[in-house]
């Protein structure tokens, strides 16, 4: 006997309540990726400030002293953080760096040859804020440099042949940072480099931008001309049936 209408559509609704129910169940039972683990304590209102404790990052209210939030993942720790924008970067013991608000983690970024150099290294002058958003990451080999906003890789200084940089020795003067690069046959003028957020600070360089993409003009108005008919229809499907 066929069902009315209305009884087909309750089986529909049912069985998309069940789906919904298998799929979240699903959700949780998929290994936490990195193995993050983020616990939030308390209301976020107010300024708080983060720092390593007992192998994970935990930020505590700046008034009172109360923990908001910890962060840690399994079976490592963290090595260094720096603060950027209301958010804590963090460096682990395997070389992933991550960027948290308390409320998610918003990136991950593997860093190259980290085994090479982190065990010897450690946290100690590795991250290196540049200033307008930019995070300076210093290993031996290279300088990598991200943006905070989303972790995306703006520019890489690889050091010159023979050479190593130094990541402790490091000093600010104004917009600049000033890196030592130790070589064993080369001028004292080129076992010194100075960055800024642009990158190595040189001459007639042209550097590439650090500012977050725009979206083309006119773009999200044809996706909502494209979508709107698009929702109508699926509406008038799930009705029909």
């Amino acid at each position: 006997m066929a069902l009315p209408p209305v009884g087909r559509l309750a089986v529909a609704l049912l069985l998309a309540v069940v789906t919904l129910g298998l799929l979240g169940a699903a959700r949780q039972l998929r290994p936490v990726p990195y193995g993050d683990r983020l616990l939030t304590a308390g209301p976020h209102a107010g300024t708080w400030a983060a720092r390593v404790r007992d192998g994970a990052v935990a930020g505590h209210d700046s008034r009172t002293g109360a923990l908001r939030w910890r962060y840690a993942r399994a079976g490592h720790r963290p090595v260094d953080v720096v603060h950027a924008r209301g958010e804590v970067i963090a460096l682990w013991d395997d070389g992933l760096l991550t960027d948290t608000d308390g409320w998610s983690v918003r990136w991950h970024r593997a860093l190259p040859d980290a085994a090479e150099w982190l065990p010897a290294q450690g946290g100690t002058g590795v991250l290196r804020p540049l200033g307008r958003g930019i995070l300076a990451v210093v290993t031996p080999r290279r300088v990598t440099a991200y943006r905070t906003a989303d972790g995306d890789l703006r520019w890489v200084l690889p050091a010159r042949n023979g050479c190593a940089f130094r990541p402790e020795g490091a000093v600010r003067r104004g917009a600049a940072l000033l890196l030592a690069q130790p070589c064993a046959d080369a001028a004292w003028t080129g076992q010194l480099v100075a960055l800024d957020d642009l990158g190595r600070i040189a001459p007639g360089r042209t550097p590439l931008g650090n500012d977050l993409p725009r979206p083309r003009p006119g773009r999200l108005e044809a996706e909502n001309r494209l979508h709107g008919p698009v929702r109508l229809s699926l509406m008038a499907i799930l009705l029909a049936h």
